[in-house]
């Protein structure tokens, strides 16, 4: 029981009114968009109709058709699952083989991006570092390009977001190593880690020859959630389900790292090896969100920053907030990318840079030093 206690008090915050009302708006917000997302489009359809496809009988009461959805076809074969999804009526394949997918995509992306970027501002000090301003983005979107130009195959691009992420990242240590890093010297290499590859994300356009794998890396450098489907939701359920547990595990040395080194070291915690092991947590969380979306900017800033402002600075609160918000500014975000233009989808990257812009600056304004909060 003892144990069980411990376990619970580690992973659960204490529950306030603040972070209850962020998570129940949050929410809602997922809900309603998801609800939205699901309804319209090319193939609109009543409410009535969304409802019956979600709880379709033939899905929820054949588990070979089920299966079938959420493995695809190749693996529920080898698995011998496969069942023909022809029973389907339209809307039910509509809602459940193009749409729920991307409104599931929208959720990962939106809560690991949202959970990297508190863990960078906890290991900077500074609430406006992001897997961007660190360069962990840039080296993996470069990454995921190359693999795309390469034809090397969808299921190499979390390898490859990740392999790009973690030596941006590991070279932004090397420019800031002086006998030991500080927040400053991470901030600054990072930014000029990420202009380096993002220079080099512009080079790579003058090697392609293919006009679809063109388009698909523009699609990719601006975050689109155009065509994610559920073979998107298993590259990236399995890096959340490992960050999201481990990230609240650390929330207390994450709240350790911001009373500053000297006193975390006097608490007796190894600084410099702690900070790496979290840096890769979040690094794991970049790669998973860019590997099925792109850079989707601005999320891992906005939502962490807004949350504390809510929540307070607490990481258990803070990072429980974000599971809940990051999502939810997504989900917006991409139900505003898809159907706000009338027919015309933008990157959902597009839309979050609109709204994490004109907050980026805000941030400037009220931020006195780049090296404490």
């Amino acid at each position: 029981m003892s144990r069980q206690f411990r376990v619970r008090d580690v992973l659960l915050p204490n529950l306030d009114d603040a972070l209850v009302l962020t998570m129940v708006a949050s929410t809602v917000a997922v809900v309603l968009g998801a609800l939205v997302q699901i309804r319209y489009g090319a193939y609109p359809m009543p409410f009535e109709t969304v409802w019956r496809a979600m709880f379709d009988r033939a899905v929820w009461t054949n588990p070979r058709v089920l299966a079938t959805i959420l493995l695809g076809d190749g693996l529920a074969h080898t698995l011998g699952v496969y069942s023909d999804l022809s029973v389907l009526s339209d809307a039910t394949a509509v809602v459940w083989t193009l749409r729920m997918p991307r409104v599931a995509v929208a959720v990962f992306v939106g809560m690991n991006l949202a959970v990297a970027g508190a863990i960078f501002q906890a290991i900077t000090r500074n609430e406006l570092a992001s897997p961007y301003i660190l360069g962990v983005s840039s080296g993996a979107g470069f990454a995921v390009v190359v693999t795309i130009v390469l034809s090397l195959g969808t299921y190499f691009l979390p390898l490859a977001a990740a392999v790009g992420g973690t030596g941006a990242f590991l070279l932004v240590y090397a420019v800031a190593w002086r006998g030991g890093t500080t927040p400053v010297r991470l901030v600054l290499g990072g930014v000029v880690v990420g202009t380096i590859f993002n220079s080099l994300q512009t080079g790579v356009f003058y090697f392609i020859d293919s006009n679809g794998a063109m388009r698909t890396a523009v699609s990719w450098l601006a975050g689109s959630l155009t065509g994610v489907g559920w073979m998107d939701v298993r590259l990236v359920v399995l890096p959340t389900l490992l960050v999201v547990p481990a990230a609240l595990v650390a929330a207390r040395q994450l709240d350790v790292l911001l009373l500053g080194e000297r006193r975390a070291r006097s608490l007796g915690m190894r600084v410099e090896t702690m900070r790496f092991g979290l840096s890769a947590l979040a690094i794991l969380a970049t790669a998973a969100a860019v590997s099925v979306a792109g850079l989707v900017g601005f999320v891992g800033l906005v939502v962490p920053h807004a949350v504390r402002t809510a929540v307070g600075s607490d990481y258990r609160k803070l990072l429980t907030g974000c599971l809940f918000a990051g999502p939810a500014l997504v989900v917006v975000a991409d139900v505003v990318a898809r159907l706000g233009l009338g027919g015309i989808q933008v990157p959902v990257g597009v839309v979050t840079g609109l709204v994490g812009g004109p907050y980026f600056l805000l941030l400037l304004r009220r931020t006195e030093s780049f090296n404490e909060f």
